[in-house]
């Protein structure tokens, strides 16, 4: 029970007992007073104490004491010591902490600490703006130690430095400074004693607690404080060396970092044989040039200087032996640097280096050089100048003959040239280009025929007539391509009639870059039969090769679809369509995709919004249309390997909209095309050896230009038979067919 309640107790027994006793005395007559009992339950109390106990009991409990503030520090001891332009001090700290737990205890303020421990064990520090504090635990004395540095500062005639005084009741300080000093002076406090042995003087201070305290004495007598006014420097060096045709060219970026003194300019040594064509840099106020070095004057009153510095040299040219040195600074303490070797054409360099050159990866040059680097880098090398070495490389050299470059090359074309009955031609040749620097493409049309439109990565283009042939733009401006594109053109050509047999020669026009593979597809109309006879190119149908750029250009590289003819003319296993929009205009980049036993088909729609897969396999086909922000379109139908048309129309939609079209996809007919009709039956009698092939997606995108794109009136066929040829690599040369020809 505490002592509160105890007196509680007490106090109630007390006047219960007292109140019982005055009832009964004023109830009952007075009676003879007989001496009083002995009775352990019973306690008897004058009235003075009784009310003491009352007082006793009504104070309220007091709150434990706790201390005003968690720690007290007491005393500081400081011993500081100057060596010649630094000052390392130990402040042993000692104190007490008051309150129990880990308590913030501040040090010292606008100093800066190197360690602290306490009774041999790091010290946890922390700072607070300026003001560094310790976390100690508590209640109990502690005992600290803190290691502080500073620079000393030099004016003329003396030399000083700041003392931070810690938090302490007393402060005391020993001060160790070089030489015999006898002026020693402090901005607060009191020197009490000072003494000199062994060319140092010991200062004993009274520190003012919690002030900074400014320290300075005269130099006259510290030689080794006058050494320190001498200058100390480092530089970086960094050398690009360019090898060109008939020169050399050296340009040097040099960081100078002064560490000590005030310098007014600095030495650079050139190399031998190197002619100074420039020197520049944002501290140089003045330069003047020696025989074999230049001076830079500089702003003393800066700490950094980058220089720029251009040397070159001329060479007989070819191949050659050189020896080389590179810029170097002579009166810097320490100097390291490094060398970037660039070459201008197509050369070979062998190279030698000396004096602690070591070589290394040129992807591990410092970046100043590579943004200084205009052509490939051959070597990289990184050095540290010894004192009184030169640095340098021995380059052997070796120059060959530049070889050409192609500067434009079309991996493949497709032409595709409609034939009408009056014996004119209409062509389109698309190419697909990889482009460097070329700006036209020479076209050399055949006699007799004009240019008629123009399109450069799906834009249309202008050409330029000239005597020599036309030129087709392969750039336009604000387009620099990156990679494969896209160039076509459309030309007509003027012809004889057809009679009712005979022979015809068919030209492609040459073309003044190289082309790996030219696809031709010729449609004649459907009342001739045509067979090839000579020429320079392969008969694909003879040969069983047909081929042609089917699905037009997505993401701007065409693809080529080969697709497999068998004798009957039948492409078989193949699946094509076009994506269009609710208006009927094409939609290119459509992802389609066919789904037959588990395996996932898919391509991209071209240009023209068409595609072609082939090798589909027989099964359930599920077809799936989709682009970003329209409807996604399903169809699916039984495949028999018969060639099937699919066309999807996609409409504005959300992005997880689908429409599932359940109609059957129409089979293929490879004789439809025959004045409308459809059915086997209604394909017209082909002549005896005579085959007659579908004519792919690229004479019905030109038939559709020609209808209503194209600024001239030709009478194209809308029926009729492809004749398909191929011609690999063509370097400026014509591609050549003659075909005859019989009415049916």
């Amino acid at each position: 029970m505490t002592p509160h309640k105890m007196h509680r107790t007490l106090g109630a027994v007390t006047m219960l007992a007292a109140s019982i006793a005055t009832r009964t005395a004023f109830a009952q007559p007075p009676a003879r007073v007989e001496p009083a009992r002995s009775d352990a339950r019973t306690v008897t109390l004058s009235l003075t104490e009784y009310n003491r106990l009352l007082d006793l009991s009504s104070r309220p409990p007091q709150a434990p004491l706790v201390a005003p503030v968690g720690a007290v520090l007491a005393s500081a001891e400081l011993r500081i010591r100057v060596e010649r332009e630094a000052v390392r001090g130990t402040f042993n700290l000692s104190g007490n902490v008051l309150r129990a737990g880990v308590n913030r205890v501040n040090l010292i303020q606008g100093a800066t600490l190197i360690d602290g421990s306490a009774s041999g064990r790091p010290l946890p520090l922390s700072a607070d703006g300026n003001v560094h504090s310790a976390l100690l635990p508590g209640p109990g004395p502690f005992a600290l130690t803190l290691e502080w540095g500073a620079p000393l500062t030099f004016a003329p005639g003396r030399a000083s430095f700041t003392l931070p005084v810690p938090l302490a009741g007393t402060a005391h300080a020993t001060l160790d400074l070089p030489g015999d000093q006898a002026d020693v002076h402090l901005s607060a406090g009191l020197i009490t004693r000072r003494t000199t042995a062994n060319g140092r003087t010991l200062v004993d201070v009274t520190l003012k607690s919690a002030t900074a305290t400014e320290v300075w004495w005269s130099m006259r007598d510290s030689a080794p404080i006058a050494a320190a006014r001498d200058v100390r420097a480092l530089a970086d060096v960094m050398t690009l060396i360019t090898i060109g045709d008939s020169d050399v060219r050296m340009v040097s970026l040099v960081d100078v970092t002064v560490v000590q003194g005030e310098p007014r300019s600095f030495e650079l040594r050139l190399p031998a044989g190197y002619e100074l064509t420039a020197a520049s840099g944002a501290s140089i106020e003045s330069t003047e040039q020696h025989d074999d070095r230049i001076v830079l004057a500089v702003d003393p009153a800066l700490r950094r200087h980058q220089f720029l510095v251009s040397l070159e040299r001329a060479h007989a040219g070819g191949s050659f032996e050189l020896e080389t040195e590179v810029i170097s600074l002579p009166n810097v303490q320490r100097e390291r640097g490094e060398i970037a070797v660039e070459g201008i054409g197509t050369l070979e360099l062998s190279t030698t280096e000396r004096n602690g050159m070591h070589r290394l990866d040129v992807r591990e040059l410092n970046g100043a050089l590579q943004s200084l680097s205009r052509a490939p880098m051959l070597a990289g090398f990184r050095y540290q100048r010894t004192s009184g070495a030169s640095i340098g490389l021995a380059m052997n050299v070796t120059r060959f003959a530049d070889a050409a470059v192609l500067a434009a090359v079309a991996d493949r074309a497709t032409a595709t040239t409609l034939v009408t009955g009056e014996g004119r031609t209409l062509t389109e040749v698309q190419l697909i280009v990889q482009n460097r620097a070329q700006p036209y493409l020479k076209v050399m049309l055949p006699p007799g025929a004009t240019m008629v439109s123009v399109e450069v990565a799906g834009e249309p283009a202008k050409p330029v007539l000239a005597p020599d042939g036309t030129r087709v733009p392969l750039l336009r401006p604000g387009f620099r391509p990156t990679g494969p594109y896209p160039v076509s053109f459309v030309y007509l050509h003027a012809g004889t009639r057809f009679e009712r047999k005979g022979d015809r020669e068919m030209t492609l026009p040459r073309m003044d870059i190289p082309i790996g593979v030219v696809n031709w597809e010729v449609f004649v109309p459907e009342i001739y039969s045509v067979r090839a006879i000579d020429g320079n190119v392969i008969d694909g149908e003879r040969y069983g090769i047909v081929s042609g750029i089917a699905g037009g250009v997505a993401g701007g590289v065409a693809w080529n679809s080969r697709i497999s003819t068998p004798a009957s003319g039948v492409v078989t296993g193949q699946i094509r369509g076009r994506a269009v929009d609710s208006n009927g205009s094409v939609l290119p980049g459509v992802t389609v995709v066919l789904e037959v036993a588990s395996t996932r088909y898919s391509v991209v729609t071209g240009a023209d919004g068409s595609f072609v897969l082939s090798g589909i396999p027989s099964g359930n086909v599920v077809a799936t249309a989709e682009l970003m922000g329209f409807t996604t379109e399903r169809a699916s139908f039984l495949f028999d390997q018969q060639p099937r048309q699919i066309d999807f129309t996609l409409t504005v939609g959300a992005l997880d909209e689908t429409v599932t079209v359940a109609a059957e996809s129409p089979r293929l007919n490879t004789y439809s095309a025959y004045n409308g009709r459809v059915g086997a039956n209604a394909a017209p009698k082909a002549a005896e050896g005579d085959r007659l092939v579908a004519p792919s997606v690229n004479v019905t995108n030109l038939q559709r230009r020609v209808a209503g794109v194209l600024p001239v009136r030709v009478d194209v066929p809308r029926a009729g038979t492809s004749h398909r040829f191929v011609k690999p690599l063509v370097v400026d040369q014509e591609t050549v067919v003659s075909l005859r020809y019989k009415r049916r």
